[in-house]
């Protein structure tokens, strides 16, 4: 399984081009997960139904099941650590591509997203696993080639191509 990451400052387009960029590469008959990570917490569960109410009674996972969908959800508790990515990546089912949102400061290779409206600085010039920017507009003192933000097709190319899958 080959891994590939975008990463950015908040608010830069990480998820816009992620859900773009899917179907470019689905599109060319690879099988892609992803894997986000949520720097706030979240929850995917709902007061009121039943599954929910396992999670509040105590239980450490619930798994919901139907025929279409199943998801596990996983209680971390008493100062429990956020699992690692590697820790992450050992439950996803093997496939082609395995995209990765966020995790700026893990090891494997990613595209930055970077827009001058954002007002952050660049993480390429001081990140060897940023591999290539997408951008909106010039990205002075880039050390990395730039790609068309607006252009999945292209950001799909590149990592097609960069993961050895074409």
């Amino acid at each position: 399984m080959k891994i590939f990451g975008l990463t950015g400052w908040s608010g830069s387009g990480k998820t816009s081009l992620m859900v773009r960029l899917i179907p470019a590469l689905t599109g060319r008959g690879l099988r892609v997960s992803t894997v986000k990570h949520a720097h706030k917490g979240f929850d995917i569960d709902h007061p009121g139904k039943d599954s929910h109410n396992h999670r509040v009674a105590g239980a450490t996972e619930v798994l919901v099941s139907s025929p279409r969908r199943w998801a596990l959800m996983h209680e971390l508790r008493d100062g429990e650590p956020e699992l690692t990515l590697d820790q992450l990546i050992g439950k996803v089912t093997p496939v082609d591509l395995l995209l990765i949102e966020g995790f700026k400061r893990d090891r494997h290779e990613k595209i930055e997203i970077w827009r001058a409206e954002v007002d952050k600085p660049l993480i390429a010039p001081d990140d060897p696993t940023i591999v290539a920017v997408a951008s909106d507009g010039p990205v002075p003192g880039c050390p990395v080639p730039v790609l068309d933000l607006n252009d999945a097709e292209a950001v799909a190319a590149f990592v097609v191509k960069r993961c050895g899958l074409g």
